[in-house]
């Protein structure tokens, strides 16, 4: 057992290691050149603005680290979606942001792009959160717009939901530190409160290149849709921002003066280290995927002081549900059991099958969590 324990051990350690190679890699963004020109231009990057904005010593839980990894090769790839996004505190406001990375692309909307954009606005919705955009886009990827504007899960669908959000009573603040071109300039627009950054912030439809080019005026950027544009006379933005810094402190003002929404009533204590080590999963979990263990195990790695409350035990023993604390917050568990069960009727149920029994328990054990206000987490190994 022991060199079972070992052998998973160093097969997961290695994994995590190129997980963490491949992850150094992503956090890079553009690169270091991309990474000096936006400095030269005066302008923060989409980490630093985030770090700049989220409150000291606030984690940032990024969410969707990994999309975009490998894909587009052909044009040169698209770390993290060319976007960056995940939740923090700002004023000790839980928010999200969401904030483009112009070192990639100029910070222009690939497929994934749209895909992540949707699912950080759906993640706003289901828990009330306010968001911010962090805009910094030379708008849609033009080499592959026919798979950004065709359906209606895709790169229209951003607009609709910034609607849905106004109607919901959902803070959105854009912030455009960049250029924001054509149907990017949509979003921040339709946003409750629009920010400028005077000289590097520009807002337009056509740049004035096209402009040129249909009817032969020269104008400069700045002109056609820069911070006094649409502060002075179009009416567009709301404020105007002398730099990066001072875009992101108005943020941090309107979040501190802002109501909290009401609170969705989840449960939380002083939390506890587990104490079983966490790290013990390296070895828990088998090198090849096809060998049973038991999740029982997992779950005393994850949960507060190893701790867990058992829901009908001994009925439908191929799904574990369980209430336990993690963080402190009061969770309900529903695991995949990967071992083998024998029932009380001598049957042998399969780690990992899902059975009738299981199902029925999961579903009455969900409905409870439900009542009672738990956060509800699925693990599936």
């Amino acid at each position: 057992m022991n060199l079972d324990f070992n052998k998973n051990d160093d097969f997961m350690r290695l994994k995590i290691s190129d997980l963490k190679r491949k992850k150094a890699i992503i956090l890079r963004g553009g690169g270091k050149d991309k990474i000096k020109k936006q400095h030269e231009k005066g302008k923060l990057t989409a980490r630093e603005r985030i770090d700049f904005l989220k409150d000291p010593g606030a984690i940032f839980f990024e969410i969707g680290l990994f999309a975009g990894y490998e894909m587009y090769s052909d044009y040169g790839g698209c770390p993290a979606g060319g976007v960056i996004a995940g939740i923090t505190y700002i004023k000790n406001r839980m928010c999200i942001i969401v904030a483009n990375d112009a070192t990639v692309k100029a910070g222009a909307w690939m497929p994934i792009t749209a895909k992540k954009n949707l699912r950080l606005q759906e993640i706003a919705m289901e828990n009330r959160l306010p968001i911010i955009y962090l805009v910094d886009s030379a708008g849609v990827f033009l080499p592959m717009q026919d798979e950004i504007f065709a359906d209606k899960d895709h790169f229209g669908r951003v607009f609709r939901n910034n609607a849905k959000m106004s109607s919901m009573g959902i803070l959105q603040i854009a912030a455009i530190m960049g250029s924001c071109v054509a149907g990017g300039a949509y979003l921040p627009i339709m946003s409750d409160e629009a920010i400028i950054v005077k000289k590097t912030g520009s807002i337009f439809l056509a740049g004035s290149y096209l402009v040129k080019a249909a009817i032969g005026e020269e104008i400069d950027n700045e002109s056609l849709g820069g911070a006094s544009t649409h502060c002075e006379i179009s009416g567009v933005t709301d404020y105007k921002a002398k730099n990066d810094e001072d875009a992101l402190k108005i943020i941090q003002n309107i979040i501190d003066k802002t109501a909290e929404e009401s609170k969705a009533g989840f449960n939380r204590k002083k939390s506890k280290e587990p104490k079983v080590d966490i790290k013990n999963i390296y070895g828990i979990l088998p090198k090849e995927r096809n060998v049973p263990y038991d999740m029982k195990e997992i779950i005393k790695c994850l949960v507060d002081n190893s701790d867990f409350e058992e829901y009908k035990k001994e009925y439908g023993q191929s799904i574990i549900c369980a209430y336990a604390r993690i963080d402190g917050w009061s969770v309900g568990i529903v695991a995949n059991q990967r071992k083998s069960i024998k029932t009380k009727k001598g049957e042998i149920q399969l780690g990992g099958v899902i059975y009738s029994d299981s199902a029925n328990k999961s579903a009455r054990f969900i409905a409870n969590c439900n009542q009672k206000k738990y956060l509800l987490y699925f693990y599936r190994m």
